[in-house]
């Protein structure tokens, strides 16, 4: 793989709106007609949810659980028993962690936030910290973004004569763990309609169920609204459905830049609070929270998103920029001694990068970076201790889970997501888990051809083109994310003026006419191209406006460059319609 050659994009152009659902949509602009047919919003009842809802859209109670949650809780509180909610150290449990807690405060509750160490005590639920809570008088431990496969050590927790609340969203097996109560909208039998809530969302809507058998006048379930946007876009889960309505309703709570922790983070990431979308907190907010639980603890997070002291908070939010800056630099080092260790199979179906050097807590950004760059699913895991720790993130192609299942005897954990999951895996079974993960992918994928597809939104004509009424339209996108992407356009014939490298090569800078309009553009992570560029091109790109020295302009942002094919476009057969 050291010889490398980017792979090449499949252009994907929707098919236009018929004409039935564009007179339903009749009400909107012709752009935005487009961009809501093809995100699968087909009558002017459903337009209305998705551009103008906000907030929770289904009851609680209709999850599997939660009444005998609730229940428990409040005798909990009646009682005034000790309470632990035991999260994750990511930005998805650190944030459920810190919104029940707030939550429960609110309510008078004795409880107190615990999220394990990823280098000592790893994911999940483990016996050690169980047995520690037990031994502090721990009453009622209730889980976020965990719990879901951990069987062992909830009947372990069982045994200690305690009760478990399980709130976790990942993929359960064939049976649940047998706590008091789980609640995860994925489990048999369960009617949520939601079924991709993040952990985040899954305790909020249990702050909300709590809040409505016993309402506290000093907490609306609105103030933790910022709390749930930032979780839930950090996690990558789909914003669609309730998770979009949560987050658009979340971002509005965070403009106001009442919670001291995300103001200060915002500041030190240069980032306007007041202006702040789900892009930021994807690229800006959350790998600052996550760095403290990647390279130490994820204890400095939590303590910024729970402080109310400014000093405080200004202190924590510098402290993780500058853990962020180091989990950059590691994790370039890391992609190219993947890389290295990659070399002898220039074509594999996976990638598999295992290595004493790395650090687990980055292997699975080094696993998204491979996969980013070679199209295929990645697994990069440490070797330490006797254990091997690892992380996989995948593409749609291949679930990695179902994968990850076939091998389940050769794991002491393992769960996880369609694209992403995580194992751990003794040294010795190592030989036994890469024949059998590479002839799952041989016999998923060997006969593909592996190509990321570019789905585009719409060809329009760039010297016809209204930026203002495109960016109106954009905003009523927002907020975009996973399965409901920013908008992507493609222009055919597009004439280079000007083009010069920047990022110390990485990246492009263009000049651009098309008819008799220029446009300013920007290609990032294309400088490879610089050697090759024609004088016409095809592009893919989104609307950006750039502000420099206070001016204001639109700014072409390219996904991805070809040589024109305007005498042959219909016969392209790389560039296709879709549904």
């Amino acid at each position: 793989m050291n010889n490398y050659v980017p792979p090449q994009k499949k252009w994907m152009v929707r098919a236009s709106i018929p004409d039935e659902i564009e007179s339903e949509l009749a009400g909107y602009p012709e752009i935005l007609q487009q961009l809501l047919y093809n995100r699968g919003i087909h009558s002017q009842e459903d337009a209305e949810i998705y551009i103008n809802k906000q907030g929770s859209l289904h009851d609680p109670f209709l999850l599997m659980g939660m009444e005998k949650a609730v229940n428990r809780i409040l005798q909990a509180l009646e009682k005034q028993e000790s309470i632990v909610v035991y999260g994750d150290y990511d930005v998805d449990g650190v944030t459920a962690t810190a919104l029940l807690v707030k939550a429960l405060q609110a309510m008078d509750a004795r409880v107190r936030g615990f999220i394990p160490n990823r280098f000592e005590e790893g994911y999940g639920l483990s016996k050690e910290p169980l047995q520690k809570l037990s031994d502090e008088s721990v009453d009622l431990l209730i889980t976020v973004d965990c719990g879901i496969r951990s069987w062992q050590e909830v009947d372990f927790w069982n045994g200690l004569g305690k009760d478990l609340i399980i709130t976790d969203h990942h993929e359960p097996r064939e049976k649940v763990p047998e706590a008091l109560a789980v609640i995860c909208p994925k489990q048999k039998g369960d009617l949520y309609p939601e079924k991709n809530l993040a952990g985040v969302g899954l305790a909020f809507k249990l702050c909300e169920a709590l809040y409505k058998k016993q309402p506290f006048a000093q907490k609306q379930v609105e103030d933790f609204y910022d709390l749930v946007a930032v979780g839930t876009v950090a996690d990558i889960v789909p914003l669609t459905g309730e998770n979009r309505t949560l987050v658009k309703a979340g971002l509005n709570e965070l403009h106001f830049g009442k919670r001291l922790g995300l103001r200060s983070l915002a500041n030190v990431a240069g980032i306007s609070i007041e202006k702040l979308n789900a892009r930021d907190i994807g690229f800006g907010i959350g790998p600052r929270l996550n760095a403290s639980g990647r390279l130490e603890t994820a204890q400095m997070a939590y303590d910024l998103l729970m402080s109310e002291d400014i000093n405080v908070v200004g202190k924590l939010a510098q402290q993780l920029d500058d853990l962020n800056r180091r989990r950059q630099e590691q994790t370039r080092e890391h992609v190219e001694k993947a890389e290295c260790l990659l070399a002898e199979k220039p074509e594999a179906d996976i990638i598999i990068a295992f290595d004493p050097e790395f650090n687990k807590g980055i292997v699975g950004l080094v696993a998204s970076k491979l996969v980013e760059k070679y199209y295929r699913p990645a697994v990069v895991g440490q070797i330490e201790e006797g254990q091997i720790r690892a992380s996989c993130r995948s593409i749609p192609e291949f679930h990695i889970t179902k994968a990850l299942d076939e091998c389940a005897d050769l794991f002491e954990h393992h769960g996880g997501h369609a694209m992403a999951a995580g194992f751990t895996l003794l040294p010795e079974n190592e030989p036994s888990f890469r024949e059998r993960l590479e002839s799952i992918a041989k016999r998923e994928l060997g006969e593909m051809e592996l190509n990321p597809e570019l789905i585009i939104d719409k060809e329009i004509r760039l010297e016809e083109a209204r930026p203002a009424e495109i960016f109106d339209a954009l905003a009523k996108l927002e907020p975009t994310g996973q399965t409901n992407p920013e908008a992507i356009f493609c222009s055919y014939n597009v004439q280079v003026l000007q083009f010069w490298p920047v990022g110390e090569g990485r990246h492009l800078k263009l000049k651009l006419k098309a008819g008799g309009v220029i446009y300013n553009a920007i290609a990032f992570r294309q400088g490879h191209l610089k050697e090759t560029l024609p004088k016409f091109i095809d592009i893919s790109y989104t609307f950006d406006k750039n502000s420099y020295k206070g001016i204001e302009e639109t700014q072409l942002n390219i996904r991805d460059i070809r040589p024109s094919q305007i005498a042959s476009r219909e016969q392209c057969n790389e560039t296709q319609a879709v549904e």
